[in-house]
């Protein structure tokens, strides 16, 4: 089973042995937001869903906590979304994730496509009940920066399990500009491709609920929220990913990011 590790704001650290990986999908709660999320994916041949919010079971290897996720060709993208994980002791935290999706692969079937990705976590959470009171002021934001499948190293130097060097559930990434849009070290310039609140989608409480009825809140299950929509104009088909979710009233911030690397050719 995976294990994945978090960082409290305390500097204490939980444990969580993903024994289940559910994925919530359309689930905003704005039914125009959700219209809009649903004609994002018909413009990629997505069909629509039978019905909303959606939840889809993940083979649990795949909640992962990298620097580097794989790609097979460049219609790969990710998606902002927060995280509910019930821990080791039964207690529920939140965080960042990233939901990596095979474009290509989901025009065939939904969840199909999200056996082929990794859900992306970060390394950092807050325990729910800390800031189940202000859920809907919650931030969430993605961008994007660098062409999929591009030439030249891909590797951020970041450590599988780790988030980039320098950030923590209160500071941003070392070198990392405060100007988001404004590429660190040098590398390529980050473009926002996704601003959003709590208030957008369905709040944790509510996928707990629905966790508890289907018998699935124990330890080890990890929700992953379904995402807002992203901004016209801009590439999902990115080199790199990165995803912030902040608390305004702390000033914290959980940071993840990742390269998409390009595998191989097959050979046969």
């Amino acid at each position: 089973m995976t294990g994945l590790t978090f960082t409290l704001p305390d500097g204490t650290r939980r444990t969580v042995t993903v024994q289940r990986l559910l994925n919530a999908g359309y689930a905003g709660r704005s039914q125009d937001d959700v219209a809009a999320h649903v004609a994002e994916l018909a413009e990629l041949g997505v069909p629509a869903p039978s019905t909303t919010p959606a939840l889809y079971p993940v083979s649990p290897y795949l909640a992962q906590q990298t620097g580097r996720v794989l790609a097979q060709h460049g219609k790969t993208s990710g998606e902002a979304e927060w995280a509910l994980v019930v821990d080791d002791t039964g207690d529920l935290l939140l965080t960042a994730a990233c939901d990596h999706t095979d474009r290509e692969l989901e025009t065939y079937g939904v969840a199909w496509s999200k056996n082929a990705a990794p859900d992306v976590l970060a390394t950092s959470a807050w325990r729910l009940d800390d800031v189940a009171d202000r859920i809907d002021g919650l931030t969430l934001r993605a961008w994007v920066s660098g062409a999929a499948g591009a030439d030249g190293p891909a590797d951020t130097g970041d450590e599988p399990g780790t988030e980039p060097t320098g950030t923590d559930s209160g500071t941003e990434p070392t070198g990392t500009d405060s100007d988001p849009r404004t590429g660190a070290g040098g590398g390529p310039t980050e473009q926002l491709i996704q601003d959003g609140t709590g208030a957008d989608l369905l709040p944790p409480q509510h996928w707990a609920e629905v966790l508890r009825e289907r018998g699935e809140l124990e330890p080890g299950t990890v929700l992953i929220s379904g995402t807002i929509p992203m901004l016209h104009g801009e590439d999902q088909f990115a080199g790199r990913w990165r995803v912030q979710l902040g608390d305004p009233a702390t000033g914290r911030e959980i940071s993840l990011a990742y390269d998409v690397v390009p595998m191989p050719e097959p050979i046969g």
